[in-house]
């Protein structure tokens, strides 16, 4: 979720007029708020997670599920429980993209403790009680990557239908009303971006072929309707799953992870070292094979949602020659990032950065470094997509609306954040490539592993640089089916540095150009291992636990059983989500090995992931026994040790 500001959206020929107003008054903001806020420093690294719930109805007389759209209602309550407890909050409740979602986050940051690991799963236990408080018997918050048949009518509770010749998207298949109704930044997203880039956004996925398949026509679009095109749906292509608009990406949910640094130089430095783990964790969490009623030949949504927000023109894809627009613009802004930001990390910036150069120039004669002042630049080739009219003129020492609104439209792989102003909150990255999973436990230990790989980063001081052109490779590997296993990754051999404790295993110990530095692996190789050539992320992980002496004996399992889940992923002894949900459609008896999922084996498929959620039955070739002890609290005599213990961490990382 972006920049919510209230008041009344303009339309994008409207916000066309004020979109330089908004650059130039962006690069104004962030200069007044980075050399305010530059120095500040924070005395631990603090975190948090963001889940996306689904809120879904299973019809069991009728073998139906369904997309709940009281969204807005569930969250009314939400938020008005929240403005009763006075700030003593266990959750934090906001809007997402859909009128069937809704974003859980715990109500305050963990920090330091050890014993914080051992609260995340409980927390996301509480959140997904406190919704399921609020619907039916039969309504359940699911924490699903994609629902399998969206787009496929009925699909929704109450049932709507789209509208392709009027509307904020005009798509064949997903009706305005499926968009969140209590905030208009949603519906204006939408139309906008379909406006600016002067057609329906079109995704194609490529489907998975079966032996009856139709191929390469999977579907006729003809007797769908007018959206504009001629014929209605022109932009698909053969062999794929086409879908037409915005709610197709930001529809599915997602698990992402928010880490405050001590200062802006360590808030640069993990965004960059987080950098290459983002295409391993999107193939280990993979969880969504099925797009529009179709099975496919990917396992991620992260393509979904980059062509779903595409609002680039036909000249900016490359595709007809610059006549109105400035440049030519390689990707969407929803996609991998483009360069790293700390220092020393230049020689791996190794693909052409398209920039603003007015902008880059004004932030260097500021004093802004040329690292930041480029990746600045380079988010500010975007228009603003989503304006309202009571914040066109702003006070730029003391808002940063317009920042935001060019910042929190640039969704990609990392998000490197400045300080809100007026507040106490430090410089901090978001990591976002995670696709949700079913299970607290399951959601509780990718948390757990990027955290633990932060504080691993920080304490041995490594390097898991490449160059980004191969982070790039690695991103289209990672949405490849069964890329966890399949697939192979650029991945650093020696990720120690000159700063490092002595690590065992490492296989180069003598630096050498970038291309020396890197080598293909497997995702069983990068988490666990390769002896004699890669001492695996989870080893390294142990080797740090090791290090620290504030872990109990309850911390300790549920850490222990987390990396167990995620060990056994990458190796392959249990399934992602992905090929789980793969079989299950593959394996029902009403498959027809055509690719096609029906109404009936969407509804055994969503009742069993219930099932599983709710722990009504096991799934042991997804998820390991397990039997964590996750606390809902810490003493306050615990809690009143993270300052020391903070402080304490902070030395180790600076070696005293």
């Amino acid at each position: 979720m972006g920049l919510l500001s209230e008041g009344s959206p303009l339309s994008w020929e409207e916000t066309k007029k004020y979109a330089d107003h908004v650059r130039k008054h962006g690069i104004i903001q962030f200069i007044n708020l980075y050399k305010k806020l530059k120095d500040r420093s924070n005395g631990c690294l603090r975190w948090g997670d963001e889940v996306e719930y689904m809120l879904v109805k299973l019809n069991r007389s009728k073998k139906e599920a369904r997309l709940l759209l009281n969204a807005e209602q569930v969250l009314a309550e939400l938020q008005r429980r929240e403005k009763e407890r006075h700030g003593d909050l266990v959750t934090l409740w906001r809007p997402e993209y859909a009128a069937y979602m809704v974003e859980g986050t715990p109500g305050k940051p963990y920090g330091h403790l050890m014993a914080h690991f051992n609260r995340v799963e409980a927390n996301m236990r509480a959140r997904r009680e406190e919704v399921k408080k609020l619907l039916a018997d039969d309504e359940y918050p699911l924490s699903l990557t994609a629902f399998p048949r969206l787009g496929c009518p009925p699909f929704t509770q109450p049932e709507l239908h789209p509208n392709p010749e009027e509307g904020a998207s005009r798509s064949l298949f997903f009706p305005d009303g499926a968009i969140f109704q209590g905030h208009p930044r949603f519906r204006t997203l939408t139309r906008n971006i379909r406006n600016r880039r002067g057609e329906k956004v079109a995704i194609n996925l490529p489907a998975f072929k079966d032996v009856n398949t139709p191929w390469p026509q999977l579907e006729d679009l003809g007797d769908l309707g007018d959206d504009g095109e001629n014929p209605p749906g022109r932009q698909a292509l053969p062999g794929h799953v086409y879908m037409d608009c915005m709610g197709f990406g930001m529809g599915c949910s997602c698990l992402q992870m928010t880490f405050q640094a001590c200062s802006v130089q360590e808030a640069r430095f993990l965004y960059d070292q987080l950098t290459p783990l983002c295409p391993i964790i999107m193939a280990l969490s993979a969880a969504s094979p099925v797009h529009r009623g179709f099975l496919c030949d990917t396992d991620c949504r992260w393509d979904v949602i980059a062509m779903s927000v595409d609002d680039r023109t036909r000249e900016e894809r490359g595709l007809e020659p610059l006549k109105e627009n400035r440049r030519v613009i390689s990707k969407s802004r929803y996609d991998s990032i483009d360069s790293y930001l700390s220092e020393g990390s230049e020689c791996y910036n190794d693909i052409e950065l398209v920039i603003d150069q007015e902008i880059y120039d004004q932030l260097k004669h500021e004093g802004i470094d040329d690292l930041l002042a480029k990746h600045i630049a380079h988010l500010f080739i975007r228009d603003p997509i989503s304006l309202f009219s009571e914040k066109i003129h702003q006070d730029d020492e003391k808002d940063t609306d317009h920042f935001e609104n060019i910042q929190s439209t640039n969704w990609q792989t990392m998000r490197f954040k400045p300080p809100p102003p007026n507040s106490t909150i430090g410089w901090r990255v978001e990591f976002r490539p995670t696709e949700v999973q079913l299970t607290d436990f399951e959601n509780a230990a990718f948390v757990v592993f990027i955290v633990l790989m932060t504080r691993v980063i920080l304490t041995f001081k490594l390097s898991l640089l490449i160059p980004i052109s191969k982070v790039d490779e690695n991103m289209r590997t990672a949405v490849k089916k069964d890329a966890v296993k399949q697939g192979k990754f650029y991945f650093r051999k020696d990720v120690t540095t000159e700063d490092s404790p002595p690590v065992e295993c490492c296989a180069c110990a003598k630096k050498s150009d970038c291309q020396e530095e890197y080598t293909l692996l497997t995702v069983a190789e990068i988490i666990n291992g390769k002896a004699g050539e890669f001492p695996g992320l989870i080893p390294l992980i142990k080797s740090f636990l090791e290090s620290v002496d504030d872990c109990d004996v309850d911390t300790s399992c549920t850490i222990s059983q987390y990396l167990s889940l995620i060990s056994k992923r990458a190796s392959g002894e249990l399934k992602t989500t992905a090929r789980w949900v793969r079989e299950f459609v593959t394996k029902h008896p009403e498959y027809k090995k055509d690719s096609i999922v029906t109404d009936a084996m969407n509804f055994d498929l969503m009742s069993a992931c219930q099932r599983i959620t709710d722990g009504e039955i096991s799934c042991p070739d997804l998820l390991p026994a397990h039997s964590t002890k996750s606390a809902g609290g810490i003493p306050l005599a615990k809690e009143k040790q993270e300052h020391l213990l903070a402080n304490k961490f902070q030395k180790k990382q600076n070696g005293v």
